[in-house]
């Protein structure tokens, strides 16, 4: 019988709305580097990989901040950017960055309340920066939330088994009586599959992410909105294969 519902955070309880952060090339155009900028490639690829664990710089704010300008500088380093520039590029970049203005999806509200009736821990899990918590009282669900286990201070993202033990610890659960609940198939599905969780494929019409989903495992549902769930969670709380809006 499953104890706790844990989702994801961006996806599947927000999404990113306008205004939108600035893009990294004004950020060097100000400062007359825009050959640099040219070369700075994909502003959102800069972070740590998907699955990467990282615990010696997660062991305080100002660690992983450091961690996190430390990768900027050395990207815009070889990018091209003298050293003068540096300290106050990076300032600049990680700044905005995390000017991310998001919004809850709609279903979001009445759905946290539903499982809360039923008497369901709820958790979130999200390969984030340092902030997840203010961010989730931002969006103001904070209070409905019992568990929030992030990347930055957990050390680890998804899909390390590091974070879905962390999950199920913090829930004081056995895994396999929680059930994870995203939109990214690998950190949302597969990690909480291979950690001994039950997974629920989240794939929004409306999807930060795009592409056809993939094949649904054994045991695996998929929904359309965040009301399916309450539709899978049956008496016999049995999430079985299927689609689900």
């Amino acid at each position: 019988m499953t104890g706790a519902v844990v989702l994801d955070f961006y996806g599947t309880l927000v999404r990113m709305v306008e205004p939108l952060p600035p893009d990294h090339r004004a950020v060097f155009a100000r400062r007359g580097l825009e050959a640099q900028g040219e070369l700075w490639g994909d502003q959102w690829s800069v972070g740590p990989a998907e699955g990467e664990e990282h615990l010696a710089h997660s062991a305080d704010e100002t660690a992983y901040v450091t961690w996190e300008r430390d990768r900027l500088r050395r990207r815009a380093r070889g990018c091209g950017v003298p050293e003068g520039e540096l300290d106050g590029l990076v300032a600049e970049l990680d700044r905005a960055m995390k000017a991310v203005r998001l919004a809850l999806y709609p279903d979001v509200r009445d759905v946290l309340a539903r499982l809360r009736e039923r008497g369901l821990l709820i958790g979130v899990c999200s390969n984030w920066f340092w902030n997840l918590e203010d961010c989730l009282a931002e969006a103001g669900i904070g209070a409905a939330v019992d568990v929030v286990v992030g990347s930055a201070r957990t050390g680890a993202r998804k899909p390390h088994p590091l974070i879905y033990r962390t999950v199920a610890e913090r829930c004081g659960l056995p895994a396999d009586r929680v059930l994870f609940v995203g939109d990214m198939w690998v950190p949302d599905v597969l990690g909480p599959l291979a950690a001994g969780m039950r997974a629920v494929h989240l794939h929004r019409p409306d999807r930060a992410v795009r592409g056809a989903a993939p094949p649904l495992p054994e045991g695996v549902a998929r929904i359309t909105g965040l009301t399916g769930l309450i539709r899978l969670l049956d008496p016999g709380d049995a999430a079985g294969r299927g689609d689900c809006g």
